[in-house]
C-alpha cells in the first residue's frame, strides 16, 4: 500500500481503483474552507460532501473550465494520459466548470498521474489565458479508493451524472466533457 500525507491522508491499496477530484484555485468561498480543513470533528467524506456541493452550485470563483477550450485542453490530458502515457486504465471522467472528477485504475503513483495531468493543463491553460506565474489548479487533490464493485458503478453514476444534477445536461451523454459523451460517440 502506498501512504503519503499533504493536508489530507492518500492511500491506494495495490490494484483497486481511485477516484480522484480537484478543482480550480480560488474556485471555493473563503467562508467554506475551514469547513474542509482536517480536523478530527468532521471526517475526509463529509468534508468532501461539502466541498463538491459548493463546486456544483459553481456560484464561486473562477469557472474557465466552461469554456469549450480550456475544457478540451483538460479532457485530452485525461485521454492521453490513458492512451499515449499509460498512467491509467480510465474508467469515468467529467470536466465540470471548476473541477474534475475521474474513476480510473492506476498503473502509476496517483502523486505522478496528479502531477502529470494537472502541471501541463495549468502551463497551458494559463498560456492560452495569458496568465503567467499564477494557480490554475489547488494544490490538493482529494483521492478515494473503490472497495468493491458496487461502489465503482455509484461512483461512475455520480461521475457522469455530476453535469445534470448542476443543472448543465439534461442526459449525462449531453455533457461533451464527460466519458458518457464519449461512450455515446463511441458506440
Amino acid at each position: 500500500m502506498v501512504y503519503y500525507r499533504r493536508n489530507l491522508p492518500h492511500w491506494f491499496p495495490e490494484g483497486r481503483s481511485v477516484f480522484l477530484t480537484w478543482r480550480l484555485h480560488g474556485s471555493l468561498p473563503r467562508t467554506l474552507l475551514p469547513c474542509t480543513e482536517q480536523t478530527d470533528t468532521v471526517s475526509a467524506g463529509k468534508r468532501f460532501a461539502l466541498w463538491d456541493r459548493a463546486l456544483a452550485v459553481a456560484g464561486h470563483g473562477p469557472q474557465w473550465l466552461q469554456d469549450p477550450s480550456m475544457a478540451r485542453l483538460v479532457v485530452s490530458a485525461i485521454e492521453q494520459g490513458e492512451a499515449s502515457l499509460g498512467l491509467y486504465v480510465l474508467e469515468s471522467y467529467v470536466v465540470m466548470p471548476n473541477h474534475v472528477h475521474l474513476l480510473l485504475n492506476p498503473k502509476v503513483p496517483v502523486a505522478e498521474i496528479t502531477r502529470r495531468l494537472k502541471g501541463p493543463t495549468a502551463r497551458d491553460a494559463n498560456r492560452v489565458l495569458n496568465r503567467s506565474g499564477k494557480r490554475f489548479w489547488q494544490d490538493e487533490s482529494f483521492d478515494h479508493w473503490v472497495r468493491d464493485d458496487a461502489e465503482r458503478l455509484r461512483l461512475r453514476s455520480y461521475i457522469e451524472s455530476n453535469p445534470v444534477v448542476a443543472g448543465l445536461a439534461k442526459r449525462p451523454e449531453d455533457w461533451p466533457w464527460s466519458s458518457a459523451a464519449r461512450k455515446s460517440y463511441t458506440g
